[in-house]
């Protein structure tokens, strides 16, 4: 079997999606299995290694308070040559953008191929759907056609394509053990005693760095020991960091945007992690993240934290959007506590052994074996 993993995003900046094609391909491959990546290209001069294809360009765009992928290929002949010469059985799209995926999936070669969807966004609050509801029933009628199996990380996920008939699963996002875990060395210039707060993510609106500084600025006035590490680059960090001058506030430290693999390191550093996302979460990885490495959390209820956290220990550690007072009064349940924090580590670390990326990667091959048998029954009719 030779797989194809699809995403229309862009491998230049860090991202789950991006974090999710590169391990389930690591998996594929673990078991033999021949694996290629394909993404469009955002700068002249990329290169990621001969299991990443390049195909089509990709531009930056603003979508649901954050920033999203612009897809397109400009010469549609290359989509046809380069799926009839690396043969795959499988192709398997990570999220649907306008027109790069359409185009792909509008090749002849399709039709010879099992075609699996994946969709990691959470689209219910899209102003844009909203405004234009009609291009949801017709999207789904177009998967009917193209699509043989639909997979979302999320149960909430999946109701965006109710109308589609084909098999449809949900298998969660998964997390490296080996990348992620509470033996991971700390960074030495963050152990001087200090409680360490953490923030990972994109600085734009839909992450919510702002009320988590709020927050941050209610604690200092109570606990001087307190340290904001945050992690991440974006649109709204300018906006962060002059109320971090305006306020003067102490010990917020911005570390800029790191590579996937560094990430471990903040978070074994870390006291509290800390992910006041306002909307838009479809998951929850970098809960899964801390977790795995037995760190205590805090966030706010999203849809898709609700879900990762649904009847576990850890939901009472979520509190509503935006709700700064509430965000500082949980924080500080965990300050006062180390023991508390301790426990919800230990319960987080055993949680997230449940979905280790070899887990994960056993359920889509098992759901492509289910899909492969429906195609087949369906050319009998």
């Amino acid at each position: 079997m030779k797989v194809a993993l699809i995403s229309p995003h862009s491998f230049v900046s860090p991202g789950g999606v991006k974090t999710h094609v590169l391990e389930l391909a690591n998996e594929f491959q673990k078991r033999g299995i021949e694996t290629k990546i394909i993404i469009p290209r955002r700068k002249l001069k990329e290169n990621y290694g001969k299991d990443v294809i390049l195909l089509g360009t990709s531009f930056p765009i603003e979508f649901g308070g954050s920033i999203s992928d612009l897809g397109i290929s400009f010469n549609p002949i290359s989509i046809e040559l380069l799926l009839r010469k690396e043969n795959f059985d499988v192709l398997h799209f990570h999220n649907f953008t306008f027109p790069g995926t359409l185009q792909i999936l509008l090749s002849s070669v399709t039709k010879k191929t099992l075609n699996i969807l994946t969709f990691h966004s959470n689209v219910k609050g899209s102003q844009f759907l909203k405004n234009f509801p009609f291009l949801v029933s017709l999207l789904n009628k177009f998967l009917q056609w193209k699509i043989d199996g639909i997979i979302g990380v999320a149960s909430f996920v999946l109701k965006f394509f109710k109308e589609y008939q084909g098999p449809k699963i949900v298998i969660p996002n998964g997390i490296n053990l080996q990348k992620f875990n509470p033996r991971v060395k700390k960074i030495e210039k963050f152990q001087d005693g200090k409680i360490n707060l953490l923030f990972v993510g994109r600085i734009d609106e839909r992450k919510g760095l702002i009320y988590l500084l709020k927050a941050f600025k209610i604690l200092k006035k109570k606990y001087k020991n307190l340290r904001l590490i945050v992690v991440g680059s974006g649109t709204e960090e300018e906006k962060c960091k002059n109320f971090v001058k305006e306020n003067k506030l102490l010990d917020v430290v911005f570390e800029g945007q790191k590579s996937h693999d560094e990430l471990p390191y903040f978070y074994a550093s870390c006291d509290i992690f800390i992910s006041p996302a306002i909307f838009g979460e479809s998951f929850g990885i970098v809960l899964l993240e801390a977790m795995a490495c037995g760190k205590p959390f805090v966030a706010f209820a999203n849809e898709g934290y609700k879900e990762l956290l649904k009847n576990k220990r850890g939901e009472e550690f979520l509190v509503p959007p935006r709700n700064v007072k509430k965000l500082a009064e949980k924080i500080e349940i965990l300050i006062k506590n180390p023991k508390l924090r301790e426990e919800m580590g230990k319960w987080g670390e055993k949680e997230a052994k449940n979905y280790d990326w070899s887990k994960i990667a056993e359920k889509v091959l098992n759901f492509y074996q289910i899909c492969k048998k429906e195609k087949e029954i369906k050319k009998f009719f």
